[in-house]
């Protein structure tokens, strides 16, 4: 056996067959030239629509909630927040889940729960039976996004095939602005109480598609390999946070409650990434952040939804509490800034194989600003033509190509064994992103207002004063998101980092040996395998 074939044994040797490339038993890959891999991915953005318009469709509803369960004010914000707070908070958990035990799996699992828990949503007689189906639907989204989403980015290999798939997910976040239309229709027709019902309907063919397109994966993790310990520290810690921003509009950013919030969400998040540190087998892998751009392509979604989120919000009130708009017709003024997204979403993936994530983050993000600012100067009695729908438009560009980027960019050069992390980790970057927002800019909105109430100010005029300030500092988060974005890599869609490559390559010489070749025709028959496939020599 010559030197050369003997490094290559040793180098089969050395990566088990299990790890390399797609695991064993892993969900086979896809290819949208076929009708089922198509199919595949219209389930895999269905499933996104219903986790991102649970947030949306809801929030056209409050004011009917409001009136009919007699909620007192503070609990209101409880409806939106609860998802959030369990939608954000297990997040981690439930990518990490996917990882481990099971892709279909838990994205079954996930789906179940959030019908099951909105079907109780929609039977609530009482605000506490309603906020608390809410906790639980949001823990359904928590496990089926990210497993939907590390579906997609391990079955979709192919460079143009993963941009196109990355693309029209990406382009899903942005069209669940749709959401407020669905919702005031709803609501101006059967009753608020369809906001929830709607979705079992569509839950149960999703589940029916899952078990048909999605094979089940043959091997999964024990519990042994399940990081406990880190897994009740993240989740405690992240439910924490979040219970602490979104309550601190109204208990004061300096009241000791939200100080004391804040900080046991600090120590409780500090003492889990020392338990990473520590552990054998992390939740969370630290080793991920060396993905280069990996870290600033979730933090440029965090900065960036911050602003988008509590940008909707303060227009849907705009809207009603001072245009007197109905929840139609406030729906309805939304119409344009999701088609906006969509044509944006869809020639992005062509624009970053071109030129890569980096610039259409940067330009998605200058753009969404500029959006955000024109909106910023809306007057009391403004125009749907001259005052909102320009900001609108532009901001709906900017939303496109930041969240296909952004999508794209932090799902490359992941190995396939952390998708279900690295999508648990842009998800909650984009609803932690949201609840900051919503906290932050509440307070802002809420203190302009206050202020000029004080002095007699007439209500329409302060509120939306308020609303001006609000979206005025929302704007200047989109500019941070910018800055951001210069740090993340500047990717194309690469399928893999280079060590799943070399872990193909192993795969793909193992499963010569049972022919019966010996190494050195194995060495011989690498030949064959596209350079591309091979990785680098250890």
């Amino acid at each position: 056996m010559t030197t050369g074939t003997r490094a290559v044994s040793r180098r089969f040797r050395r990566i088990p067959v299990a790890t390399a490339g797609v695991a064993a038993g892993s969900i086979p890959p896809a290819s949208l030239a076929s009708g089922r891999g198509k199919l595949r991915l219209a389930l895999l953005c269905a499933v996104a629509f219903l986790a991102l318009a649970a947030v949306s469709v809801v929030n056209i509803a409050l004011p009917s909630i409001r009136r009919d369960l007699h909620m007192p004010v503070q609990n209101v914000q409880w409806i939106l927040s609860g998802y959030l707070l369990t939608f954000g908070g297990f997040m981690l958990l439930g990518g990490r889940s996917a990882d481990l035990f099971g892709r279909r799996r838990v994205l079954l699992a996930g789906t179940t729960l959030f019908a099951v828990s909105s079907f109780a949503a929609g039977l609530a007689q009482s605000s506490g039976a309603l906020i608390g189906a809410r906790f639980a639907q949001g823990l359904g989204a928590a496990l089926m996004l990210p497993a939907a989403l590390s579906i997609l980015t391990t079955t979709f290999e192919d460079g143009t095939d993963r941009r196109k798939a990355l693309g029209a997910w990406g382009a899903v976040v942005g069209l669940a602005s749709v959401g407020p239309l669905l919702g005031g229709l709803l609501v101006q027709g059967p009753g608020w109480r369809w906001v929830f019902f709607v979705f079992p309907p569509i839950c149960v063919p999703v589940l029916g598609a899952t078990v048909w397109l999605i094979g089940g994966e043959r091997h999964r993790a024990g519990f042994a390999q399940f990081d406990l310990p880190g897994a009740a520290l993240a989740t405690a810690g992240v439910l924490l946070l979040i219970v602490g921003l979104v309550q601190a509009p109204e208990a004061g950013w300096g009241s000791t409650r939200t100080v004391g919030e804040l900080a046991a969400a600090f120590v409780l998040l500090t003492a889990f990434a020392l338990n990473e540190q520590r552990s054998k087998n992390p939740l969370l892998p630290l080793s991920i952040f060396r993905v280069k751009g990996l870290a600033a392509a979730d933090i440029t979604p965090l900065i960036g939804f911050a602003g988008f989120i509590a940008a909707f919000f303060f227009l849907t009130l705009y809207m009603q509490n001072v245009l007197g708009y109905s929840p139609v017709k406030s729906g309805l003024a939304f119409l344009p800034a999701a088609i906006g997204v969509g044509v944006v979403a869809r020639i992005s993936p062509r624009l970053i194989g071109r030129l890569g994530t980096r610039p259409l983050l940067l330009a998605g993000s200058l753009t969404a600003a500029g959006g955000i600012y024109w909106l910023s100067r809306i007057p009391v009695n403004g125009s749907y033509l001259t005052d909102l729908l320009p900001g609108m438009v532009i901001m709906s560009f900017g939303l496109g190509a930041q969240s296909v980027a952004a999508t794209i960019a932090a799902n490359a050069g992941v190995p396939a064994d952390k998708a279900g992390l690295a999508a648990a980790l842009l998800n909650a970057s984009q609803q932690v992103g949201g609840a900051l927002g919503l906290a932050i800019f509440s307070a802002i909105a809420t203190s302009r207002t206050s202020h000029l109430l004080a002095i007699n100010t007439a209500m329409p005029e302060a509120l939306t004063s308020g609303f001006q300030t609000a979206l005025l500092a929302a704007s200047t988060f989109l500019l941070v998101a910018a800055v951001i974005a210069t740090r993340t890599t500047n990717t194309k869609g690469e399928p893999r980092s280079s060590g799943d490559n070399e872990n193909a390559s192993a795969e793909a010489a193992a499963r010569l040996q049972p022919e019966g070749k010996g190494p050195e025709e194995a060495s011989i028959r690498l030949a064959t395998i596209p350079r591309r496939l091979r990785g680098r020599p250890r």
